[in-house]
Order: C-alpha cells, then sequence, then structure tokens
C-alpha cells in the first residue's frame, strides 16, 4: 500500500479555465436537438453538477425530467459540445497560473490530482484539452457532473476510483477540493474534503472565506503559494 499522498480534485469552469460565455450556446444546441424547441432560459450553473443544470432547465421549460431525458440530453451536450471546440479555443483562455500550478503538482509523487467539476466527463476533457491542460490529471480517478445531481455526493466516488487505482485509502484528511464558488466550499465539506477557494469567478474572496474554505487565493498566480496551500491545507 502506498502512503503519503494527497488527492488534489480541480473544478474546471472560472477556476481554471473561462470558456468564453460559450456554455450557454451549448446548452441552446442541446436543448434543441433533445425537445426540439428553443431555450429561453438556463437554470443556474455556478458550482453546480450538469445532472442538476440539465434538470433544472427543462423543469423551466415545463418538461417532465426522466433519466431517459437526461442521458438523451447528455449525449446532445457532447455532441454540441465538440460543434464550439474551436470557437472554445478563440474566445476562452487557460486563467493565469494554472498551467504553471497543474505542472508543479504533477511533477509531485506525493500529489495525485484529478477533477471534481459539474461537467459530464467528456466535456471536462475536452475543456481542458483545449488549452493543453489535460495531460496534467488523472481523470480515471475524477467525478463528473452526471455522476449525482448534488454536488457533494461526487467527492466519494473520486476518492473511492482514487483508493482502488492507487492502492490507498482517501479521506477528508488528505483530499484537497478547489474551487471558486460557496457551492464548492460547501461540495467539499458536506462530501468529506477540506476546500482551497480561488476568487476567479463571480464570488469574491469575502464572499468564499465567508463559505468556510479553509484557505482563500485570489488567483492562481503565485505557484509556490498554491502548492503550499494545497499541501498545508491537506495536511495542517
Amino acid at each position: 500500500m502506498s502512503t503519503g499522498k494527497t488527492l488534489v480534485l480541480w473544478d474546471i469552469d472560472h477556476t481554471l479555465i473561462t470558456t468564453g460565455g460559450l456554455s450557454r450556446n451549448i446548452y441552446a444546441d442541446a436543448f434543441q436537438a433533445t425537445t426540439g424547441r428553443t431555450l429561453r432560459q438556463v437554470a443556474n450553473m455556478a458550482g453546480r453538477t450538469e445532472r442538476a443544470i440539465a434538470t433544472d432547465t427543462l423543469r423551466l421549460h415545463h418538461i417532465e425530467v426522466s433519466d431517459q431525458l437526461l442521458t438523451t440530453f447528455g449525449l446532445a451536450l457532447a455532441e454540441a459540445f465538440l460543434t464550439y471546440e474551436t470557437a472554445l479555443k478563440e474566445h476562452g483562455r487557460a486563467l493565469d497560473g494554472a498551467r504553471e500550478a497543474l505542472a508543479a503538482l504533477a511533477d509531485r509523487t506525493d500529489v495525485i490530482q484529478s477533477v471534481l467539476t459539474g461537467n459530464m466527463e467528456s466535456i471536462a476533457i475536452g475543456k481542458l484539452k483545449a488549452f493543453g491542460l489535460d495531460h496534467f490529471v488523472d481523470f480515471e480517478v475524477g467525478a463528473y457532473g452526471m455522476d449525482h445531481e448534488e454536488r457533494p455526493e461526487l467527492v466519494r466516488p473520486a476518492q473511492e476510483r482514487a483508493a482502488r487505482k492507487y492502492g490507498q485509502a482517501f479521506t477528508a484528511g488528505n483530499t484537497v477540493l478547489i474551487g471558486d464558488t460557496p457551492n464548492d466550499v460547501l461540495a467539499g465539506h458536506l462530501g468529506g474534503a477540506r476546500v482551497i477557494a480561488v476568487a476567479t469567478g463571480t464570488y469574491d474572496a469575502a464572499a468564499l472565506r465567508e463559505a468556510g474554505a479553509e484557505a482563500v487565493l485570489t488567483d492562481l498566480g503565485d505557484t509556490p503559494a498554491v502548492v503550499s496551500a494545497i499541501l498545508a491545507t491537506a495536511h495542517p
């Protein structure tokens, strides 16, 4: 059994990258393909899972939701994402310091890093691949937006997948979630992880501190500070 590794789980949108506002377009195309109707409104996306966003978006249009419909919607989202890959590269970007932070952690033998994201798996991979960030993380041990509707329920599957692959138990004592919303903080604490919040989205540092994050960073620009915060949060 290996010992001493920290599992680092990254949120993607507004933590590592920005999509340049293309998420609504992707949902509009998927909604049209799934229902034959024009999208009027997308449910709140901040810190939520794809399954929850899709469910609430369909209900906002008075459409009865079933597992089969959600599966169809998920497939349509994946297809729609493919049509926006070029636009994503043009309008989106990796956030400052994201590449350097991922690279620094990838070089460490005491860290396993993956993602805990509201995105479904194929979209999560596609988003990081668009900006050359995909090879830094182990997607096999991540947790994704179609795994469960509630974001806190994603922590345990990621820990279990990492445990099976790396032969070590992962708990709140050696799992760090990094995100940009109060929902990310809540997900970590309810799910069984410590949380570092970065004020790179719509929430400022004060709001993230109030949410209870163990550490709050303005951004990922200072690589040594990011790495130190992760290690200190995992082993206070």
